[in-house]
């Protein structure tokens, strides 16, 4: 009886000591996604590294591109299960020379993916529960909140330094879809690694042309190194000016959005309606828009 006791008490302290542990790793996670907050200085570098491409006496690789600017991040939602970041540019010193940026949402255990196959497309994806226990989805949106790519990863503490890695499909990124149509998707390799000094968005990408029925060829491979260092919110005061101005019109635009991926069913949206993009028609609303002026416009991109 004695010895029965102890191995249930034993066992009671280790499930003790398992649940503190998993709320630590958790908690852990949460400061690591909340420390992206603030105002960056940031340094844009990419470089194209390998070619596969048959015709390599033709072949035009892409630039080595080194850009830079200063960007606020914003934490627009703190729940328990998800956080949401918006990235807003600064190109100026006013309200008017704000270009709202990415976002980008991180779900706890999340199990439900849109997973991007080509051509404004992208897959609904549903994940068993216990192959994503632990992890954090990172759920990455253009300008005008409509999908990107996203992934799912646990965070890793290890050595002092802190990360999260995965890999996935995504469109052509802003920087190439006007300057190249010889492929039509870019698999990421993206690791965020939290540093002493801001954090990193360090990329190993592969540019590969899809047919329809999902078969890939390799057309070349890129390096890309995104470095954020952390300087005074102070200098980011237009961009938190601008959020204060416009949060009540783009929280109208991701109720719409989230109401879309509440379908649960593949996504395909137009290129454009009457050859506007999206993001130029909701970059036109007034701060005073209306849920059902936003929606309208929305709509009218998603291919039913």
């Amino acid at each position: 009886m004695k010895i029965n006791s102890f191995l249930f008490s034993t066992a009671i302290l280790l499930i003790g000591f398992s649940g503190f542990s998993q709320e630590t790793k958790k908690q852990q996670d949460q400061k690591a996604i909340k420390s992206m907050c603030g105002c960056y200085e940031v340094k844009f570098n990419f470089a194209e590294t390998f070619s596969y491409s048959k015709d390599s006496a033709n072949y035009k690789p892409s630039k080595t591109k080194h850009d830079s600017g200063l960007e606020w991040v914003e934490l627009v939602e703190n729940q328990e299960n998800k956080i949401v970041l918006q990235h807003l540019l600064i190109v100026g010193s006013t309200e008017k020379d704000i270009v709202k940026h990415w976002r980008q949402d991180w779900l706890y255990e999340n199990t439900e993916l849109y997973s991007f196959f080509k051509d404004k497309t992208w897959k609904y994806q549903k994940l068993a529960p216990k192959s994503v226990k632990g992890q954090w989805t990172q759920k990455i949106y253009q300008v005008d909140d409509s999908p990107r790519y996203e992934g799912t990863a646990s965070w890793v503490f290890v050595d002092g330094k802190s990360y999260w890695n995965t890999t996935t499909d995504a469109p052509l990124p802003r920087r190439e879809h006007t300057k190249r149509d010889d492929y039509n998707v870019l698999k990421r390799r993206n690791i965020h690694e939290i540093t002493s000094y801001g954090w990193l968005h360090e990329q190993d990408n592969d540019k590969i042309v899809r047919d329809d029925k999902g078969n890939d060829v390799l057309l070349a491979q890129e390096k890309g190194l995104d470095v954020y260092t952390k300087v005074d919110d102070s200098k980011c005061k237009a961009a938190q000016d601008y959020w204060k101005t416009n949060k009540a019109l783009w929280q109208k635009v991701r109720t719409k959005w989230d109401a879309v991926f509440a379908n649960d069913k593949d996504l395909t949206l137009q290129k454009s309606v009457n050859n506007k993009p999206l993001y130029s028609f909701l970059f036109d609303l007034k701060p005073e828009a209306s849920q059902q002026e936003v929606d309208a416009i929305i709509d009218s991109f998603v291919v039913k």
